[in-house]
């Protein structure tokens, strides 16, 4: 798949200066965006392995490790960088902050829901929860990529680092890894945001795309190495959809050029998951496709089993002006932002995160995925 001239020119004209503000964060970090356009990729399909290969019925999981940014990541964010340690964060659940950078659950609850486990504790609260270990541990920290971000926390590859260390340690064997175990790397667009606020030049993007793919792949393959024999990597959602670029329109609908670029990510990403599971024997590597379930949800205004979203687009919480997010507060103390009346009509709770209605009405559109390649 190649990209036009004319693409990248007006995909730079369209405003895609990702600014990926964490929500939770003082500093840029963090991207998503979505929309359903005419283009092939919105194949429901697509991410979707040859089901003869690679299956892995009767596989059920009793740990998750999960690696990557904030639509994973349960609380590993240092409070002094995160408004996901500021109200309103964590309103519906638990009913306060507690790190997650929605009103609620995120992906990573549910994933644990779906195979019966708790949620795995956090990297960074591990030693007060050590009972929790044997569910897993989540590494993802919001505002991280493959590479480094404008977010002072730990990138993906130094997640990993993590992760092996506590192997070293015998905290995990092999045996646990590679026999009940399902490890999750999420990248939802950081990396983007942090090379276009750096000075990065729309005319080299799709070689940062194709970098950042490959890393991506790299990690991949050091998982396995370490003895993973299921793993998992989310598509890129549609990040034309998120409200942090949908607020130029009043949450009217989603930028079709700056999906593209998300086209082009997900493309390289399938060629390269289809690529490991023809090389590796006995391993199994799968994309969750955000990308065709944050659509289905949108365009549908829901999926069944989940809230109706009457403007999918608009999200509950906003800061009072650009100037401002959610959970932030000026320098009297006073709240500089507003919320809906019920977080679980909203489908996005920030600028680029959805509400844990949001999360649960994605979760139901992946489900049928889940239970063809995994149990």
């Amino acid at each position: 798949m190649k990209l036009s001239n004319f693409f990248i020119f007006s995909f730079f004209i369209s405003g895609f200066l990702w600014s990926v503000q964490v929500e939770g964060s003082t500093r840029h970090h963090h991207n998503h965006h979505q929309h359903h356009h005419q283009h092939n990729n919105n194949n429901p399909n697509i991410y979707k392995n040859d089901p003869k290969k690679h299956q892995i019925y009767g596989f059920k999981p009793t740990k998750l490790f999960v690696f990557g940014d904030s639509y994973v990541d349960t609380g590993n964010n240092r409070k002094s960088i995160a408004n996901s340690w500021k109200k309103p964060y964590g309103v519906t659940f638990p009913g306060k902050p507690s790190g997650r950078f929605s009103d609620g659950r995120v992906l990573t609850d549910y994933l644990a829901k779906f195979f019966g486990v708790k949620s795995p504790v956090p990297y960074r609260w591990m030693r007060y929860a050590t009972n929790r270990l044997r569910y897993g541990v989540n590494f993802a920290y919001g505002g991280t990529g493959v590479f480094n971000t404008l977010v002072p926390e730990p990138n993906m590859t130094t997640q990993i680092d993590f992760f092996q260390k506590l192997m070293a340690e015998s905290v995990y064997t092999k045996a646990d890894i590679e026999e009940s175990s399902l490890l999750l790397l999420s990248l939802a667009g950081n990396d983007y945001g942090a090379y276009l606020a750096t000075g990065g030049t729309v005319q080299n993007l799709t070689a940062f795309i194709t970098s950042v793919v490959n890393q991506l792949v790299i990690n991949m393959k050091r998982v396995n190495q370490l003895g993973a024999k299921k793993i998992a990597v989310t598509a890129l959602e549609p990040l034309g959809c998120l409200p942090q670029s949908t607020i130029l329109n009043s949450f009217q609908q989603c930028n079709a050029t700056e999906n593209i670029a998300v086209d082009f990510h997900n493309s390289l990403l399938q060629q390269a998951v289809e690529k490991l599971n023809n090389e590796t024997i006995g391993s199994t590597f799968m994309i969750l496709d955000l990308f065709s379930s944050f659509n289905t949800v949108l365009n549908s205004k829901g999926v069944p089993g989940s809230t109706r979203f009457e403007t999918p687009l608009k999200p509950c919480c906003m800061g009072i002006s650009k100037e401002y997010s959610c959970g932030s507060m000026n320098e009297k103390g006073e709240q500089m932002y507003t919320v809906c009346n019920d977080p679980k009509s909203a489908f996005f709770w920030d600028r680029v995160h959805p509400t844990e209605a949001g999360w649960n009405a994605i979760y139901n559109a992946l489900k049928s995925t889940l239970t063809q390649k995994i149990l």
